[in-house]
């Protein structure tokens, strides 16, 4: 619980953490539903990758100052980097669930086209890589195992892609907490009135 130097309330953080994850994570599904229905082939592309990473980041910020803002403007480096940590990481788990449910149940045609597209890039580069057919069949064949991992996880790739992303989300944590964490002034200021 922290308490909001404004205001008299008290609020709870993680609580407020939680909700903008909530809400970060249904900005991506619902990013990713429009994509998939409207141009499917543009998942499997690299410049989709990339506009993705930037605009997971201005959300990260986004709602990294908004939650700053909502627990009074004034954060410690471990109250910032547990709450930013716990908003990062529900997020991926609400995405990552609903991306899996989505490839298995909802639209089972979603995994053999990314299955398709990736085998498809997969071969371009590892024929622009390497003229000899045996290096570019055994190229292809790692690649069918990884990728047949990544549309079609069992719980065991599921639990172990989510712990991958702890790990990496913690570390994200970790800089946006440095970056984000605000100490209250030493003094504080009186109203004269």
């Amino acid at each position: 619980m922290t308490t909001n130097l404004n205001t008299a309330e008290i609020v709870n953080p993680r609580k407020i953490a939680v909700n903008n994850a909530l809400i970060w994570a249904a900005i991506n599904v619902i990013i990713f539903l429009l994509v998939y229905y409207a141009s499917p082939a543009t998942l499997a592309s690299p410049v989709f990758g990339f506009i993705s990473i930037a605009v997971g980041i201005g959300l990260a910020v986004y709602f990294t100052l908004d939650l700053r803002k909502k627990i009074g403007g004034y954060w410690s480096f471990r109250e910032a980097l547990g709450n930013i940590f716990l908003m990062f990481f529900v997020q991926v788990v609400i995405y990552t669930l609903f991306t899996t449910a989505f490839a298995k149940w909802i639209e089972p045609d979603y995994a053999n086209m990314m299955r398709e597209a990736s085998l498809n890039a997969t071969t371009r580069m590892a024929e622009a890589f390497s003229s000899d057919q045996e290096v570019i069949d055994k190229m292809i064949e790692e690649a069918e195992k990884s990728i047949e991992k990544q549309v079609n996880p069992s719980l065991v790739d599921l639990i172990q892609g989510l712990a991958i992303a702890a790990i990496v989300y913690f570390i994200g944590a970790l800089i946006f907490a440095a970056i984000f964490k605000r100490n209250p002034p030493i003094f504080a200021q009186v109203d004269e009135e």
